[in-house]
């Protein structure tokens, strides 16, 4: 990383591989959803769907707030379907088919053929291996990853406590 191994709450002195690779995985993870939140959270700003978010109650895209207000917006079908969406994803590791062995404290780039951590054989931008790695330029964009991510969860929960203090 740019900063370089920092790890001062010392969770790898026990120097087990497996659990700092899951730990990898997770903060991987979650800086990729949270690269993702903070999208979502900006881009509504400037451009929004049409049409109709749920035609059956009325509620066009245009009428759901920004931020956390969208919360109290969205249908509970809405979310139900995003939730079974992430589920999906998490039970069969982007192959949508294939339900791999995932469970707790298991993430489903880990149990690849190549075991890394968040690889889940998409390739780049998910073209699926054929394009050639370069190791020197591949090892500086994980890095580049790894620091956005970082950046990316404490940028949203800046946004979200903003949003929720002010409004």
């Amino acid at each position: 990383p740019p900063v370089g191994f920092w790890d001062p709450l010392e969770f790898t002195k026990d120097g087990d591989k497996a659990k700092f690779l899951r730990r990898r995985a997770v903060e991987i993870k979650h800086g990729r959803v949270c690269m993702y939140a903070c999208i979502g959270y900006f881009v509504p700003e400037y451009t929004r769907f049409s049409g109709d978010l749920s035609p059956s109650l009325g509620i066009k895209f245009s009428d759901v707030p920004n931020g956390l207000g969208a919360l109290s917006q969205v249908p509970i079908a809405g979310w139900l379907q995003i939730v079974a969406f992430c589920g999906l994803i998490e039970s069969t590791g982007f192959t949508f088919t294939q339900r791999k062995q995932i469970g707790w404290m298991k993430d489903a780039s880990m149990t690849s053929e190549k075991g890394e951590p968040g690889n889940f054989g998409l390739g780049w931008i998910g073209a699926f291996n054929t394009i050639k790695p370069v190791p020197a330029l591949r090892q500086r964009k994980l890095n580049a990853e790894l620091a956005n991510g970082r950046l990316a969860m404490i940028a949203i929960m800046g946004m979200l406590f903003q949003n929720g203090t002010f409004g």
